[in-house]
């Protein structure tokens, strides 16, 4: 799968480095949503023969991970002014919160095998991929750490089980240590992309199906990223005062061509 990485200056030296959002299934389309897994499913998942411990453990986590939106999304249906309600719209603005680099990171996954990598035509392309590779080097430091803190934390929230309160502290620990360990993934995912190392490449060029037998210069002709200069994104830049920030029109004009989230740019461009 080949994903699209836009990038673009939004404040300064502050840059943007937005995917564009997943199309969104039909809402209320019974067909397209998948039924929930059951413990059936994550049984054959671990006992399965031939699959990895990491497999075997990521298993483990896609069931809680799938059990855990499940439940957000019914929280977010729930009646106005009741406790799941406010619970939800409290738990918005902690997301609120992530950085918008974490975002990026968490949607660079496993199947991800080439990277596509917008930017303005005035921007020098070897500072572009130079700047993406820091954000998968640093992402993959940050995540891990606090992977560690959000998983030595799971014990100590987890005595709140004894109220009769939803025990809000644990759900939110056991989510970040999820979200960290989903960044950490694609932050080394990412590395892997724009890595000047050809070496590497040869699983991306299994996985893709692009290594031929026979062929010994295979290597030499793939990279799984490729730099698209863009003019047209010059053009939402030109005479625009990159210095005070970008405004709110151009951001929303930016988001709409590319189909970019407007509050993660938003946010990268108000970060301090």
């Amino acid at each position: 799968m080949q994903a699209r990485v836009v990038v673009f200056p939004v404040k300064g030296r502050a840059w943007c480095f937005a995917l564009p959002r997943a199309a969104a299934a039909p809402a209320g389309d019974g067909a397209l949503s998948p039924p929930p897994p059951t413990l059936r499913d994550l049984w054959r998942g671990i006992t399965s023969a031939g699959r990895t411990a990491p497999e075997k453990a990521e298993s483990v986590v896609d069931f809680v991970a799938d059990k855990m939106n499940r439940a957000w999304i019914g929280f977010g249906s729930a009646p106005e002014g009741s406790m799941k309600s406010r619970i939800h719209s409290f738990g918005l603005k902690l997301l609120s919160r992530v950085r918008p680099s974490e975002v990026l990171l968490k949607s660079v996954t496993k199947d991800v095998g080439a990277l596509e990598i917008v930017h303005p035509a005035s921007i020098n392309s070897r500072l572009v991929r130079r700047r993406l590779r820091h954000i998968a080097v640093r992402g993959a430091s940050v995540h891990k750490k606090f992977l560690y803190g959000s998983v030595c934390l799971l014990p100590v929230t987890s005595v709140f089980m004894v109220l009769p309160l939803p025990n809000i502290p644990f759900f939110w620990v056991l989510f970040r240590a999820y979200s960290h360990w989903r960044a950490l993934q694609g932050s080394e995912r990412l590395q892997l992309l724009v890595s000047d190392c050809s070496d590497q490449w040869e699983v991306l060029e299994k996985e893709i199906g692009s290594v031929k037998d026979g062929n010994p210069n295979v290597n030499a002709r793939y990279s799984p990223w490729k730099l698209r200069p863009s003019k047209r994104l010059d053009g939402f830049l030109e005479r625009r005062n990159l210095d005070e920030g970008l405004d709110c029109d151009t951001i929303s004009r930016i988001c709409k061509e590319y189909d970019l989230d407007k509050i993660d740019v938003v946010k990268y461009r108000d970060l301090p």
